[in-house]
C-alpha cells in the first residue's frame, strides 16, 4: 500500500513537472508591447481592385443593359505606408495608416468597342479603429474599420477634354470605408499582422463630360449614376 501510495505521488510529481516544463519552453515574445500608448510602424502589401458601376434611366431609353454597355478589367497593384497607433483601451487602438496604392483598370465599353485605360494612384490617409482579442501566447486576433481620404493623383480632373477626345476623367478628392480581419503575431523583434480588407468608395468618383450638351452628357458618361472604387487589400504589417 505504502508502495503504491508513493507510486502514485512520484507519477503526480512528474506529470506537473512535465507541466511546468513545457510552460517554461513556451516564450512569450514583446510581453511589454501592449503596454505602449503609442507606437509606430509600416505595411507592405497588394490589393486587387475594380468599380462599381449603377445606371440611370438614359440606359434603358438607350435600349442597352449593364451587360453590354461597359465592363471593368480587374487588375493587381501594390500598397504601402506608415503606422500610428495610439492604444484607448486594452482592446480597442486608434491608427493612422498613410500610404500609397497604385493600381490601373481597364474599361471596355462594350457597344461602341473601345477600351479606357484608368491608371489610379492614391495617397491614402485611412483613420481606424482596432478591435482587438486578449493575447493567446503569441497571438491576438482583430477586426479593424474605420474611413479614410484618398487623394487620387491620376485623376485627370483639371484635363479640359473628355471622352470626346479620349480622355477618362476622375475626381482628385475621395472618402472610402473600409472594413477588415487579421491576427497580430509577437516575433522576438517585432510584431508582423497580416490582414485582408474591404475597401468601398462613399463619394461618386466620375467626372460627366461636358462636351455632348444637357441633359445627356454623352455616350461615356450620360448614362452613368455612380461610379466608385471597389477593392480588396491584403496587407503586412511590421510594428
Amino acid at each position: 500500500m505504502k508502495k503504491a501510495f508513493l507510486c502514485i505521488v512520484s507519477l503526480l510529481l512528474l506529470f506537473s513537472s512535465s507541466i511546468v516544463a513545457q510552460k517554461k519552453d513556451r516564450i512569450e515574445y514583446l510581453p511589454n508591447f501592449d503596454k505602449k500608448q503609442l507606437h509606430f510602424g509600416y505595411y507592405l502589401g497588394v490589393n486587387k481592385k475594380t468599380f462599381k458601376v449603377s445606371y440611370n434611366s438614359f440606359l434603358t431609353d438607350l435600349n442597352l443593359d449593364d451587360d453590354n454597355y461597359l465592363s471593368v478589367e480587374e487588375s493587381y497593384g501594390f500598397n504601402i505606408g506608415l503606422i500610428v497607433d495610439y492604444k484607448l483601451h486594452e482592446n480597442i487602438n486608434l491608427r493612422f495608416e498613410p500610404g500609397l496604392s497604385s493600381n490601373t483598370k481597364t474599361l471596355t465599353y462594350n457597344y461602341l468597342n473601345e477600351e479606357r485605360e484608368v491608371p489610379g494612384t492614391y495617397l491614402r490617409m485611412p483613420l481606424l479603429l482596432k478591435f482587438s482579442t486578449n493575447r493567446l501566447d503569441n497571438m491576438r486576433a482583430f477586426v479593424i474599420g474605420g474611413v479614410s481620404y484618398d487623394f487620387n493623383f491620376s485623376s485627370n480632373e483639371k484635363n479640359v477634354n473628355d471622352n470626346s477626345q479620349g480622355e477618362f476623367r476622375m475626381k482628385k478628392s475621395n472618402f472610402m470605408y473600409e472594413v477588415g480581419v487579421g491576427v497580430d503575431i509577437y516575433l522576438f523583434y517585432f510584431k508582423f499582422s497580416p490582414s485582408i480588407r474591404g475597401v468601398f468608395a462613399i463619394n461618386n468618383e466620375i467626372i460627366p463630360d461636358t462636351n455632348y450638351g444637357e441633359p445627356y452628357t454623352g455616350p461615356y458618361t450620360g448614362v452613368i449614376d455612380y461610379f466608385g472604387t471597389r477593392g480588396v487589400f491584403i496587407n503586412f504589417t511590421f510594428e
